[in-house]
């Protein structure tokens, strides 16, 4: 038997500022990221949906829902992790992110996997 709880699933977050596809002078600055997700419970679960919450240094704000993450819902074992690459644009060169995914549970049982706010910035705006 098994201590683990059995719905616990942790997020890890690394982004990217993506010169290539900004224009400053546009007040375009693209970002990405690259999410990490593990099951670290006990019990296998699927990710169904994604909620997004972006907000610019002008307290602009997007949110972001639907299904999946970058057209799959991944089926997580304990111990399994899933990991894509998406990007998101802002009006302003520093910003942030926040959401959550909501899975289901081999047993039928639903929760949601919080995801903290994480920093989205061009190099050099914050020291």
């Amino acid at each position: 038997m098994s201590d683990a709880t059995p719905y616990n699933t942790t997020v890890s977050v690394k982004t990217t500022y993506v010169p290539e596809q900004s224009d400053p002078d546009s007040r375009r600055y693209v970002f990405a990221y690259t999410i990490t997700i593990r099951n670290e419970g006990s019990v296998p679960a699927k990710l169904l949906t994604r909620h997004w919450i972006i907000t610019d240094a002008d307290g602009k704000t997007q949110e972001v829902r639907g299904e999946g993450v970058v057209g799959e819902q991944p089926y997580l074992r304990p111990g399994e992790g899933f990991q894509y690459t998406s990007g998101t644009m802002l009006e302003t060169p520093v910003g942030s992110m926040q959401g959550s995914y909501h899975m289901v549970a081999d047993d039928g049982e639903e929760f949601d996997c919080p995801i903290a706010p994480f920093t989205l910035s061009m190099p050099h705006k914050i020291h």
